[in-house]
């Protein structure tokens, strides 16, 4: 198995201004929306200075908010603003964060006419899991491809139908334009940009430090069996869907678990889907396949002992539902998982 070593310094560094990043929060954003992408670019000035190939930050990064001060996340956690977005009137990348309270930030014209009149002075404009519903609000994603936390792409198409939505993609570049999926993703779309301004190698090395897929295999799908536990409102379907979890190697047909759901298995079929939002068959496969891609990131199992410990029996069923759903093989994705990790 090959590995990928870290990158090497410049011989020549460029001689570069910081490139400024502002990053808009507000109450009721999602932490992770926030602080993963600075941390991206915090971390990649850091490494930089560190192996002398930028003699100054080759990034600052700053929160703004509505108003100067605290402001409490959807987390309960505080942050502080130093300043009021009002007063930003220049940046190089504007950012603007996700979280159940983007709904109000919607509503608020002062916000996104800001958010409008900055969009043509910034060398990139991005948005984070449901950030993009802000951008969608202000008019600047119509037309364009985007996307959004998996949960929200239907939202964000109700509010502009001429967006084409990616709903599997981890993030989209559309010109100087990115979304990025839920949550984490926006350290995806944060590496892609230090890889576009500073080469494949920079984000590798920062992607290492910060044991990160430089590009992550696969789409948001992969990551939705699990979460979708949550989402069921009917109590006996979300035991159901927890007991599928930890019981993946057994025969999960829709007769058995009708049967263990003490309902016809036609009424279990309706109730599920709408309840979940999936077939049962395809809530299994998902969680095969989620369960699959961990034990192949995190253990030294063969193939053939994840393929029966995560019910898919043959290793040649676990490959196809692999290339259909990730587009990778089994050997192939936990290659390049141990790759991506250093």
């Amino acid at each position: 198995m090959t590995r990928q070593r870290p990158a090497e310094p410049l011989l020549h560094p460029p001689a570069r201004t910081p490139h400024r990043v502002i990053m808009l929060g507000y109450p009721d954003a999602q932490i992770l929306d926030i602080t993963g992408p600075l941390e991206v670019f915090g971390r990649t000035a850091r490494w930089l200075q560190d192996k002398h190939i930028s003699r100054q930050p080759a990034y600052t990064i700053e929160l703004v908010a509505p108003e100067p001060g605290a402001f409490v996340l959807s987390s309960g956690i505080r942050m502080i603003a130093e300043r009021s977005y009002r007063e930003v009137t220049r940046a190089d990348t504007l950012l603007i964060a996700g979280g159940i309270g983007c709904y109000r930030v919607m509503q608020d014209q002062t916000v996104l006419r800001w958010i409008r009149r900055m969009a043509p002075r910034v060398t990139r404009l991005g948005s984070v899991c449901s950030g993009a519903l802000i951008l969608a609000g202000a008019g600047l994603l119509s037309g364009r491809s985007a996307t959004t936390h998996w949960d929200y792409t239907d939202k964000l198409r109700r509010i502009d139908d001429s967006i084409s939505v990616q709903p599997d993609a981890i993030y989209v570049r559309d010109g100087n334009l990115y979304t990025s999926g839920g949550v984490t993703a926006g350290m995806d779309m944060a590496l892609a940009m230090v890889e576009s301004d500073w080469g494949q190698p920079t984000a590798l090395a920062v992607a290492q430090e910060l044991v990160m897929f430089l590009k992550r295999p696969g789409g948001q799908s992969q990551f939705s069996a699990q979460l979708a536990a949550q989402f069921s409102e009917d109590d006996k379907l979300r035991e159901l869907q927890l007991w599928i979890l930890d019981h993946l190697d057994q025969q999960l047909s829709v007769p058995r678990l009708a049967e263990m759901a003490a309902m016809s298995e036609r009424n279990f079929a309706r109730r599920f889907g709408a309840s979940v939002g999936i077939t049962p068959a395809q809530y299994v496969s998902r969680a095969r396949l989620e369960a699959a891609r961990r034990k192949l990131e995190e253990t030294d199992l063969p193939v053939s002992g994840v393929a029966r410990r995560c019910g898919f029996g043959a290793d040649e069923t676990m490959r196809r539902v692999f290339v259909a759903e990730l587009g990778v093989s089994p050997s192939d994705y936990r290659e390049r998982f141990r790759s991506s990790a250093g």
